[in-house]
């Protein structure tokens, strides 16, 4: 099975720092086949025959704790929920995304139908939301890191540890399982 495992917090401010030729050589190790990585930000495509997410989730998290001594919230993902996720995207203007306004929050677990509830009647100015059981797809007009509703505000208001990436990197990962 393909999947894409996104590492948040890595590499950010000089925190947590990781060479990606470290993780991948990690994931390697781990037994993951054709694995490959994308920018610095944690981006790691691989091929494994489990199919239990959870299981695979705590292998790559216990590797990273005692490969580079820290822990670091790990989400994974199956490469067609992927590709589901971007094909489902309600944020597909052309000039927003190249202006790089689009962003989607990957979620770690399904929340409550309650907390999506709370988090979707959230306003914010120049910034749009739409929240699924997977992802909180953002469109923010004055990009992301000026955004009010980041990944903090998401994670706190879900209760559940999620990630953000946007439009062009999802496509490259989707790009990357297709090789």
């Amino acid at each position: 099975m393909n999947y894409i495992a996104l590492l948040r917090g890595i590499n950010v401010g000089g925190h947590k720092k990781v060479k990606m030729a470290d993780l991948r050589d990690l994931f390697e190790n781990l037994g993951f086949d054709n694995v490959k990585t994308y920018i610095q930000s944690g981006n790691v495509v691989f091929e494994s025959e489990n199919s239990d997410i959870g299981i695979l989730e705590h292998r790559v998290s216990n590797a990273i704790l005692d490969h580079f001594g820290f822990e670091v919230p790990v989400i994974i993902i199956e490469g067609i929920e992927v590709k589901r996720i971007v094909d489902n995207n309600p944020f597909n203007d052309a000039e927003d995304i190249q202006a790089n306004k689009v962003y989607f929050v990957l979620l770690k677990r399904r929340p409550t139908q309650e907390a999506l509830d709370v988090l979707s009647s959230l306003h914010f100015e120049n910034e749009q939301l739409v929240a699924t059981t997977a992802c909180v797809y953002l469109k923010c007009d004055l990009g992301a890191g000026k955004a009010k509703c980041n990944n903090n505000l998401i994670e706190d208001r879900l209760k559940v540890a999620a990630t953000s990436r946007n439009h062009r990197t999802m496509l490259k990962l989707l790009e990357l399982l297709a090789d």
